[in-house]
């Protein structure tokens, strides 16, 4: 159902939170409502944005099924508080929210008219919360820079670790400054939530010199499971359940974290405006020459761009040989592996977390796997590769006994009590298996 306008203006701007997480399943949905929800619960004016690349993630868990969404407010087809659906204690939630990095390859009448609607309803709440799109895609890095503050979400999955501080050093190297907030996820306690953001800490401190901020703990039971298979957020049970209440002290250490944090000028829709526009110059700037004087030739950065915009207009024009594409590639790779430093790796593996590999069949992803696991074992051959292996030793199994080499027990214990003492292990072995040609 369509939500009513809220009454109320906040002549401030609204506090602006971004979900987000490294990879996929470490609830990140399931935080984003609760947390909303919670916030609305205590009066707020609440606006949650579904940001995820999978449609409608946010409403499905609340038993709502949009019918439209943002990419209808993009198409003309709508007005954006058309889109918008109201729930629970009178949490407003906007579907399909990834869309609007698509103003980015509109023009720029249209592209004002819908960012100036999110600027206006933006405005209009305490709180914005944005479900980010997991990984390192490009609409999740640009969610995440356009709030004030981002609460990574990850679990004691060792992967989930290793996904999340990917995302924080991709984000540092574009020129993010401001330092995330992590929350703990599927814990089974307090003491393990604490030392599993102390690994990722410990990393960040080591290797990009910052200390992290640590937002809390939420401890893994069937309640918060069940809840989001019967479609009834914990948030909405009493203060007192035990599931419902990790979620208002999660509100608690949000407010502290914010009041340490200054206010943004400029909201969600602002920034957005601000990339909306660095993108769209960035067409006319590989098209043209950077102003000359004299004998001065390009400047590198230009040069590179133009390269990469013209390699980006050739493979959009239309279907490419593959033996020119593997090409092109081969020797992109080749030029990027001259100097391996850090940087490169850097690239490398950024590039690979940008492919869309749920996309891949099953056969494909099993042959992608194949090649990177060699690949892997090239570049760090374990252990037992590298050193000299030890004699094989046999593993001993669980006795057993083989019906169909010895025949039934009760003729195997009468042939034993027939044999000779001075029998040979040979003989006695082919007199067991049927085999004995001399006792015929």
């Amino acid at each position: 159902m369509n939500a009513r306008e809220p009454v109320k203006h906040n002549p401030n701007q609204p506090r602006t939170i971004a979900i987000a997480g490294g990879k996929g399943g470490v609830g990140k949905t399931s935080v984003a409502l609760n947390l909303a929800l919670t916030l609305a619960r205590q009066d707020n004016r609440v606006l949650l944005l579904d940001g995820d690349t999978d449609l409608a993630n946010v409403s499905i868990m609340v038993g709502l099924y949009p019918r439209k969404t943002l990419a209808n407010v993009m198409a003309g087809e709508c007005r954006l508080e058309d889109v918008i659906l109201e729930t629970d204690y009178g949490l407003h939630i906007v579907p399909g929210a990834s869309g609007v990095q698509e103003c980015m390859d509109m023009g720029p009448t249209e592209s004002l008219r819908i960012l100036r609607a999110l600027y206006n309803l933006e405005n209009r709440y305490d709180y914005v919360i944005t479900d980010t799109a997991a990984g390192l895609q490009a609409a999740g890095l640009h969610m995440i820079a356009a709030t004030e503050l981002a609460c990574m979400v990850v679990t004691p999955d060792p992967a989930s670790l290793t996904d999340a501080f990917s995302l924080i050093k991709v984000l540092r190297r574009r020129g993010y400054n401001r330092i995330p907030s992590i929350l703990v996820n599927m814990a089974q306690g307090a003491s393990q939530a604490r030392s599993v953001f102390q690994r990722l800490d410990a990393a960040a401190q080591r290797h990009l010199g910052i200390s992290l901020h640590y937002m809390g703990g939420i401890w893994r039971d069937e309640t918060l499971r069940q809840s989001v298979l019967n479609q009834k957020p914990v948030a909405l049970l009493p203060v007192s359940d035990p599931s419902c209440r990790q979620f208002h002290t999660l509100a608690d250490m949000l407010d502290v974290r914010l009041s340490q944090l200054p206010r943004r000028k400029a909201g969600i829709a602002a920034y957005w405006h601000k990339v909306s526009k660095r993108e769209s110059a960035n067409p006319k700037a590989l098209g043209k020459p950077e102003p000359q004087t004299g004998n001065e030739t390009p400047s590198l950065k230009h040069r590179c761009l133009q390269a990469v915009g013209e390699i980006e207009s050739v493979f959009n024009a239309g279907p490419i040989d593959p033996m020119l594409r593997y090409e092109a590639f081969t020797r992109l790779f080749a030029l990027l592996g001259s100097t391996l430093d850090s940087d490169a790796v850097e690239i490398v593996q950024t590039g690979l977390g940008s492919f869309q590999w749920e996309s891949l069949s099953p056969e494909r992803k099993n042959h992608l796997a194949i090649h990177l696991r060699e690949l892997a074992d090239q570049i760090s051959p374990l252990e037992h590769k590298a050193e000299p292996a030890e004699p094989p030793q046999s593993v001993l199994r669980e006795p057993f006994y083989d019906r169909i080499s010895f025949g039934e027990q009760d003729r195997l214990v009468r042939i034993l009590k027939e044999q000779p003492a001075d029998i040979s292990l040979d003989q006695l072995l082919r007199s067991l298996s049927g085999n004995d040609q001399s006792s015929s």
